[in-house]
């Protein structure tokens, strides 16, 4: 169950900062770029929150 949890935020982080970062670069948040970065930054959050459950 904390690993399901523990994922979750880390998709929740993790889409959020990628979608992000584009717009400090000028893109809007609903940009390709904005879509591609909160999607990246997503799938790095499932495998940080995977990472950090084997750990908890």
């Amino acid at each position: 169950m904390v690993s399901k949890i523990l994922i979750w935020i880390g998709v929740f982080i993790g889409s959020s900062l990628g979608g992000f970062i584009p717009s400090l670069f000028g893109a809007d948040l609903l940009s390709y770029w904005g879509l591609i970065g909160s999607s990246v930054g997503g799938l790095l959050g499932i495998w940080a929150g995977a990472k950090l459950s084997n750990y908890v």
